[in-house]
């Protein structure tokens, strides 16, 4: 078995754990409780979407050039009850992005709406790298953005890679973006 399958297989223990919770704030407090950075699922998922994306088969299609990428690993199915498995490689080191709040270089993608939601595992590449969830900046662990809401993904800090999990497979870019900060 590859490191892909293997992925996959390590994914679907978690996925018949949480395929009847909603994803929001309450879920990402108890995604990383549960699930944080020192528990065996995350250092499994995070060092298998490492493997990933060094072979190739993860984050490799260009979204708007190499510090913004995205792949599509799994589309939904019975034995992922449903999910998809897609990762994003964002890097804030790209010269497009934009200075936060607090002076740091931000990288910002496509802006896109979850009808039902996302569970996402953060994955940081570099010492210090954020992913912005809806709760606010997230480094290694669990952004769980609520069904229907909508954002601009941002990275901070360096690389991230995000592995995110889809109910239905569904997520949208057709919606307006929102006008900038």
């Amino acid at each position: 078995m590859g490191s892909r399958e293997d992925l996959i297989q390590r994914s679907i223990p978690f996925l018949r754990e949480v395929k009847d919770m909603t994803p929001g704030a309450k879920m990402e407090r108890w995604l990383n409780e549960t699930y944080g950075e020192e528990s065996a699922l995350y250092q499994d998922l995070a060092r298998l979407i490492k493997v990933g994306v060094e072979e190739g088969w993860a984050a490799n299609q260009e979204v708007a050039g190499p510090n913004y990428r995205r792949s599509r690993i799994l589309e939904p199915t019975p034995e992922t009850f449903q999910f998809s498995i897609t990762t994003v490689y964002m890097n804030s080191a790209d010269p497009r992005r934009f200075k936060d709040e607090d002076d740091l270089g931000v990288l910002r993608g496509q802006y896109h709406g979850h009808p039902y939601g996302e569970l996402n595992l953060v994955v940081p590449l570099n010492k210090g790298a954020e992913l912005k969830g809806l709760q606010g900046w997230q480094g290694p662990g669990w952004t769980a953005p609520d069904p229907g809401s909508r954002h601009y993904p941002e990275v901070r800090g360096g690389a991230v890679i995000a592995l995110f999990y889809l109910p239905a497979g569904r997520i949208s870019y057709d919606f307006k973006a929102q006008p900038d900060r």
